[in-house]
């Protein structure tokens, strides 16, 4: 059973990331850039924490702007920004978190 169900518009935005990011070094980047950036949120929720997070945020992104170059293509957030919480939901993909997808509805 899947834990987390994207309806078709949600759909489409990880078939246009996963278009955006087929370079495996880019898929290496991202692997690692990816969940630095996501734990820099809480970590950075705490005084004491702010200097680490700061750290791996900036390790994270640099990750992830390391990894297009390899691609050769802009990051997908730039188009929409919708891309940002879509790459998030490939790694977790990636990891082992089943998502599915939905299809178009009938016309």
């Amino acid at each position: 059973m899947a834990l987390v169900t994207l309806n078709h518009e949600w759909s489409q935005l990880m078939t246009k990331y996963a278009a955006d990011h087929r370079n495996p070094v880019n898929q290496a980047c991202h692997t690692v850039g990816i969940p630095l950036i996501a734990a820099s949120l809480p970590v950075g929720a705490t005084v004491v924490g702010l200097p680490l997070a700061a750290a791996m945020f900036t390790v994270g992104w640099t990750f992830q702007f390391v990894g297009h170059a390899f691609e050769r293509k802009k990051p997908s957030f730039v188009d929409d920004r919708r891309q940002l919480l879509v790459g998030l939901l490939w790694w977790t993909r990636k990891v082992g978190l089943r998502l599915v997808e939905t299809q178009a509805p009938a016309a």
